[in-house]
């Protein structure tokens, strides 16, 4: 996408932030890192960690997936600590 601005053109770009899992950004992107190196990415998308659990960091790799969530309880009951069902 652009749009004009003073004359010259501009790229804008989309950000969609998913709620639990990454921001996705609309690439190719350059993504500076707190220690100021830069690391690009040539997709036409764009998946940034939120979690911190990424391997390939600042990009996704899904293990937001695999978190558990405490609310969450197994339908066939609590479980004794030999494994077997109360």
């Amino acid at each position: 996408m652009t749009s004009r601005s003073g004359g010259r053109r501009e790229r804008v770009s989309r950000v969609v932030v998913t709620g639990e899992g990454p921001i996705l950004v609309e690439g190719p992107v350059d993504v500076v890192m707190d220690n100021g190196t830069v690391v690009r990415s040539a997709r036409s998308l764009v998946a940034l960690c939120t979690c911190r659990r990424s391997r390939i960091a600042p990009f996704c790799d899904t293990s937001h997936r695999c978190k558990v969530r405490a609310e969450r309880v197994d339908r066939a009951g609590p479980l004794t600590s030999a494994g077997e069902e109360a």
